[in-house]
């Protein structure tokens, strides 16, 4: 329960180099999550102007390289659909590229909650986390993405051609990764709710068949197609990153100093 309350509250170092704690207002704790907020949608916001400048390379050789790979053909089917594709990709790999930025300061937000000795570890947490979720689109766009259009290749005919509208096609992409980046997010999210209190090893172990059947639904959301095979590819991850969060989160509490009673009182 103390670290739970430990998050409302904000750490000062006074002169004589002891810690204590000053409790901050719902007022300042709104301010501060405003201005957390303004860093990362600026840090949006510069990503997709780098992402603008560099669309035509990352359209044509970055995101329609895969499909050009097995053989697919894009198309497009309106007057603004090219419009529209530049616009989506510009902002969605804006958001992906700027993630370590916004990541950061999500922890600096979320660091009273933790112990002094975390609070001087936050950059290498916010660069662990950013290191999971780019793990994710990397496995999207190399394990997930290309087996999937093979799938879907293989149901051309000598009569029907297996063209792609280009839109829409760059949209499943897109959100692809961005969904593989955001599941492999999962063993941080175990270790900040292990911090938190809010969840043990014991309960993970113990709902461990609800979990399953979670990840299969969540996986089945996260797809932006209904075809079973992508959703098996993502569910398969997250299988093995809900048994590395039990150990995470197994870890993580054994950190957690012991609180006396009268301490507790």
């Amino acid at each position: 329960m103390q670290s739970v309350l430990s998050k409302f509250l904000k750490t000062t170092e006074p002169d004589n180099g002891e810690p204590n704690q000053k409790e901050m207002s719902f007022i300042e704790h709104l301010e501060e999550l405003r201005w957390t907020l303004i860093k990362a949608v600026g840090g949006v916001l510069v990503a997709a102007v780098v992402c603008g400048i560099y669309a035509d390379f990352i359209v044509q050789d970055i995101l329609l390289y895969p499909m050009r790979s097995v053989g697919l053909k894009a198309q497009v089917l309106s007057p603004y659909g090219i419009v529209l594709l530049y616009m989506e990709t510009v902002l969605i790999c804006g958001l992906i590229l700027s993630m370590p930025n916004t990541i950061f300061w999500l922890w600096r937000f979320v660091s009273p909650g933790l112990l002094p000795n975390e609070r001087r570890y936050i950059s290498g947490i916010a660069a662990f986390t950013s290191l999971c979720f780019f793990a994710g689109v990397a496995f999207g766009y190399f394990i997930v993405l290309p087996t999937s259009l093979k799938f879907f290749a293989q149901f051309g005919t000598s009569n029907i051609d297996l063209n792609i509208a280009i839109d829409r096609y760059v949209s499943f992409v897109l959100a692809l990764l961005l969904g593989a980046g955001l599941i492999f997010e999962l063993p941080m999210v175990s270790y900040f709710l292990s911090k938190m209190g809010l969840l043990t090893p014991a309960f993970m172990r113990h709902y461990r068949r609800h979990a399953i059947v979670a990840i299969l639904i969540i996986s089945a959301v996260v797809t932006p197609t209904p075809d079973i095979v992508t959703q098996v590819l993502l569910a398969l991850p997250m299988l093995l990153l809900y048994e590395v969060s039990i150990f995470i989160s197994k870890v993580s509490q054994k950190k957690e100093p012991e609180i006396s009673k009268e301490e507790a009182s």
